[in-house]
């Protein structure tokens, strides 16, 4: 008895809802960012810190190894305190580069705050350029095809992903 009447409401939900035709449209925000020339800006400043970092940090552990192969060509010369020392030595320096990369590539760090700082303020845009193309166009649901794996298939009709460039002042 209560399964036929989950079927009649689930039925009943279907039906009404098909009376509500909702209009459907999708963008590519890949495709946008890579049409917006502060993109790419933005994007090869970050590139640009990034491998500088990167050399900071590579170059630290690289100091690393050698200190830790030093001392293991000369640890059988070393007292047991001169051993002590060179390996907190050692221990310090490592600490001090896992510190150094979190400072640059952590969750809250300089890259992700310099990120946040140059993407965001384009991002926010394109989002606001979508909720108004939304309003406008009288759009329920606008996608995301850039994500890819959940849409199987897409109309390029639906694509409005150059009517967004448009409402942000770029021609494609």
């Amino acid at each position: 008895m209560k399964r036929s009447r989950i079927i009649t409401f689930l039925l009943a939900l279907m039906l009404g809802m098909g009376s509500y035709a909702q209009k459907f449209a999708y963008i590519d925000t890949e495709y946008i960012l890579n049409n917006i020339p502060a993109y790419k800006q933005a994007q090869d400043q970050l590139d640009k810190l990034s491998e500088g970092w990167q050399r900071e940090v590579e170059n630290m552990y690289a100091e690393i190894d050698k200190m830790y192969r030093d001392y293991q060509a000369e640890k059988v010369l070393l007292t047991e305190e001169m051993k002590k020392k060179r390996e907190e030595e050692i221990m310090n320096k490592e600490k001090a580069a896992k510190e150094l990369q979190k400072k640059y590539f952590g969750q809250d760090g300089a890259l992700f705050k310099k990120r946040d700082e140059l993407i965001k303020p384009i991002q926010d845009e394109i989002y606001k350029a979508v909720k108004e193309l939304a309003t406008e166009g009288g759009y329920a649901i606008i996608f995301d095809s850039s994500a890819g794996a959940s849409i199987l298939y897409t109309d390029p009709k639906l694509d409005k992903s150059d009517a967004v460039l448009q409402k942000l002042g770029y021609k494609n």
